[in-house]
């Protein structure tokens, strides 16, 4: 009996319940967008991380900054002298980044402290390359034939010296020296081995290189090939590509290569760590702290709040108005539901009057109202998950592209390169621009969220009109009666 009449007034109010399930929809709807394009900006400020860290890396230790003013961070050229005729010279520089150092044994003491998983030392390092010539000066006879020495003109032999100068072009490339023996962690395992293979973990001293896709277009490098550091001769065994936005370095190459270019033997400028249980990554940050002294440890959450952009501007807005937003469109189809379950209620006084005359109990009465009004919250919710389902492709399909501008730690750490003299590690951050472009997946914990609207909905709409028709007397319909 219950059913037969659910379906049969259901049937006979089409447009009202089609009107009730569409302002559902449209808040459901709005929901699951909101909801799944938050989660796409989370999964974009993610690859900008990874493009720093790698797969894996919950937080990176790096030494902490030296006050202003302290360390002597310039670098000189000197050129041997080649002769007069303007040959050309050349000279390599390999400078740790930030020129900032940790001992080798930091790794293994954070490795031991409590809640770490992993704990993997890398070689950040800047290389530049300056070549050149000098051209001598000419020098011309004096004017009017004045003599040399007392009386003359001045000069090297009373002549001028004209033209001469030096030209010079400075380049520079940054490379990373990886622990070949942990290939799990660290900035390696963001790009992705597209031609040859990564390192072997044998490969501890040997004279090879992974050269970054990007870097290996422009200098037309490929796998057999070689390339030269400052010096020494590396064979390339493989290209890899960035997952997303730019590689942490133009050339991958061993750690102990690395530290015997630069000249820092058993040195290290960052060490990647993974906690054992990501809800302790605090307490782990505390604790690498106080038993470690003069370290920055920068965790996942400090670097997110350094990025900004259009990623950080459309995610704030997407917490903040959006999610307000969908809470206040929400609130409201579920008033308009109620009050419009009411009002109909309202219109079948007559109705509702005779069947408690003819013995229906006040909780029949209101069970059958929200009974009809859950079916037309069911309903709102299917077409709510159909709307959102397209809003979150659309937005997929069109994938419009986010700039993240990854700012300062203020500690150190990062592997972005902010120019060959960037002013120690504080700023080598700054520069970290990287293009993402936006999803908007939507979780099956979306889509229960939206059942679970669509099932509240219901609810509320019943129980306004199941309190006002619980409120009906037979005596109302009698005096309807014409």
């Amino acid at each position: 009996m219950f059913f037969t009449y659910l379906r049969r007034e259901l049937r006979r109010r089409r447009k009202a319940a089609l009107v009730v399930a569409s302002g559902l929809a449209l808040g459901i709807a709005l929901v699951i967008v909101v909801s799944s394009v938050s989660s796409g900006m989370s999964q974009a400020q993610d690859k900008v991380l990874q493009s720093l860290y790698g797969l894996g890396t919950d937080m990176t230790v790096t030494k902490a900054a030296a006050p202003p003013g302290e360390g002597d961070n310039r670098r000189r050229f000197e050129f041997d002298a080649k002769g007069d005729t303007g040959a050309e010279q050349s000279s390599d520089r390999v400078m740790v980044q930030g020129f900032q150092t940790l001992a080798s044994s930091t790794v293994t003491q954070v490795g031991g402290q409590d809640g770490v998983a992993q704990a993997v030392g890398g070689l950040s390092l800047t290389v530049l390359k300056v070549n050149g010539e000098f051209k001598p000066g000419e020098i011309t006879p004096p004017q009017g034939g004045g003599r040399t020495g007392q009386g003359g003109t001045g000069g090297a032999g009373g002549g001028e010296v004209r033209g001469g100068g030096a030209a010079f072009d400075v380049n520079s490339y940054t490379v990373f020296g990886t622990d070949v023996a942990a290939p799990a962690l660290g900035p390696l395992t963001s790009s992705k081995i597209t031609t040859g293979r990564t390192f072997k973990s044998t490969e501890t001293d040997a004279a090879v290189a992974v050269v970054d896709s990007a870097y290996a277009k422009e200098k037309s490098l490929a796998v057999g090939k070689t390339v030269t550091i400052s010096g020494t001769k590396f064979s390339i065994v493989g290209v890899a590509t960035a997952d997303s936005g730019d590689s942490a370095a133009n050339l991958y190459i061993p750690l102990k290569k690395a530290q015997t270019l630069a000249d820092s033997k058993d040195k290290v400028t960052t060490v990647y760590v993974k906690a054992a249980d990501s809800q302790q990554i605090d307490s782990v940050k505390s604790a690498i702290q106080k038993n470690i002294p003069d370290t920055t440890v920068t965790t996942s959450a400090d670097l997110a709040g350094t990025v900004s952009g259009s990623l950080s501007t459309a995610s704030d807005l997407a917490t903040t108005v959006g999610k307000w937003l969908s809470i206040a469109v929400l609130i409201a189809a579920f008033l308009v539901a109620g009050l419009l379950t009411s009002s109909a209620v309202s219109r079948r006084v007559r109705e509702f009057g005779t069947l408690k005359a003819l013995g229906w109990k006040s909780g029949r009465v209101t069970r059958q109202v929200v009974g009809e009004a859950l079916v037309n919250g069911l309903l709102g919710g299917v077409l709510g998950i159909a709307l959102g389902l397209g809003g979150a492709y659309l937005v997929t399909a069109i994938s419009p592209t986010l700039t993240a501008q990854l700012g300062s730690t203020g500690g150190g750490g990062g592997l972005a390169g902010g120019g060959p003299m960037g002013g120690g590690p504080a700023r080598q951050t700054a520069s970290k621009a990287l293009d993402i472009a936006l999803t908007a997946p939507v979780s099956v914990s979306t889509i229960g969220i939206a059942v679970g609207l669509a099932v509240a909905g219901g609810l509320i709409a019943g129980g306004f009109g199941g309190w006002r028709a619980s409120r009906l007397r037979p005596a109302d319909a009698l005096r309807r009666v014409e």
